[in-house]
């Protein structure tokens, strides 16, 4: 069933032993991964998380309805997370829903699957199954989104406080969360006590993520400039800036592209796809370019390979930020090479 994004905050926060399934997909993998917590904060602290990817039910579609059957070994709570997946994971789904039994609640995030994929379709048909899209907030609806999360933590925007958090978030979900944890902490806000969020308070704790040097980044991996991306890198790196804002800014400029992309390859010319995608005027010459110089096929790899990147600096401690340059330099150098072609 289709379920808005005020509906399935709802089902997560009080999951329905109906629904054996809560299918977030689109291009927003932050959003996503936040309303994924949801279900895991419902379960309890002592709820056993189950973790499974797409490559993982490729290879077996019949584990997922499996695990969703299974006991704890512990007697608790039990739920499963699956990250990562696409059409691949369509037979995984159809399993799970057919089974006769399915104690335990599955959320999946799809972040490159569209509302015409097989596997949205599919939890779209089905009465037991969730499914609500993720797309990047811009413009109004990203301040609109800002404010809504101040307001979980006890906060009231005031004056442009909503703008500048967007600007310096990239509008990242997981970022301005964490952004919003750090200022209500400092202002001792909550709920039940809630406290005014200003530029003096933003000024005071709020985070310079360095919204142009991220740009920078994002277009140099793009456009194959190797030297730019290592100066870009290092100023960043001075600065004490997280890869993560600029590695999620990476993702949907790839995951936009890969769209466009698309559409182009379905014969569309790059002009009016440009146009119809409502690309601003001064990005035009820039995604142009790209479109011209990857195929979807790479996109789809170097979305991947992002994610991939993410994954390994969470994981891995300090080195994580050495592994993102690193990768993202060989991406850019990947490009350049595509460009030749």
């Amino acid at each position: 069933m289709k379920a808005s994004e005020t509906r399935i905050r709802q089902a997560l926060d009080r999951p329905s032993p109906d629904i054996r399934l809560y299918l977030l997909y689109g291009p927003d993998e932050s959003a996503a991964l936040a309303l994924a917590e949801r279900l895991g904060r419902a379960m309890g602290p002592e709820a056993e998380r189950v973790d499974l990817d797409g490559a993982a039910l490729r290879g077996d579609s019949a584990r997922l309805a499996d695990e969703a059957a299974s006991l704890s070994l512990f007697g608790t709570a039990r739920y499963i997370r699956v990250t990562g997946v696409g059409d691949e994971s369509t037979a995984a789904v159809e399993a799970l829903l057919a089974a006769e039994r399915a104690g335990n609640p599955v959320v999946m995030i799809a972040p490159s699957a569209k509302a015409t994929s097989r596997l949205v379709k599919r939890a779209l048909e089905a009465d037991s199954a969730l499914a609500t899209a993720c797309y990047v907030p811009v413009g109004e609806g990203a301040e609109a989104l800002a404010g809504q999360l101040a307001r979980e933590h006890g906060l009231r925007m005031a004056g442009g406080a909503a703008r500048r958090l967007v600007q310096a978030t990239g509008a990242d979900r997981a970022v301005m969360t964490r952004e919003l944890e750090k200022l209500a902490l400092y202002l001792d806000a909550g709920p039940d006590c809630p406290q005014q969020l200003d530029d003096a308070a933003l000024d005071a704790v709020g985070a310079d993520l360095g919204e142009a040097e991220m740009s920078e980044i994002v277009e140099a991996v793009v456009a194959g400039r190797s030297s730019d991306l290592g100066d870009a890198l290092r100023r960043m790196g001075e600065a004490g800036g997280s890869a993560i804002p600029w590695l999620r800014s990476l993702a949907r400029r790839l995951g936009a592209l890969a769209e466009m992309r698309a559409d182009v390859a379905a014969g569309g010319d790059i002009a009016s796809v440009i146009k119809r995608h409502r690309v601003f005027f001064r990005e035009e010459a820039a995604t142009a370019a790209a479109l011209r110089r990857w195929s979807p096929e790479a996109l789809a790899e170097a979305q991947r390979q992002v994610r991939r990147v993410e994954r390994a600096l969470v994981a891995s401690g300090t080195a994580g930020a050495v592994l993102a340059d690193q990768a993202m330099i060989r991406l850019a150098e990947r490009a350049r090479r595509l460009g030749r072609g």
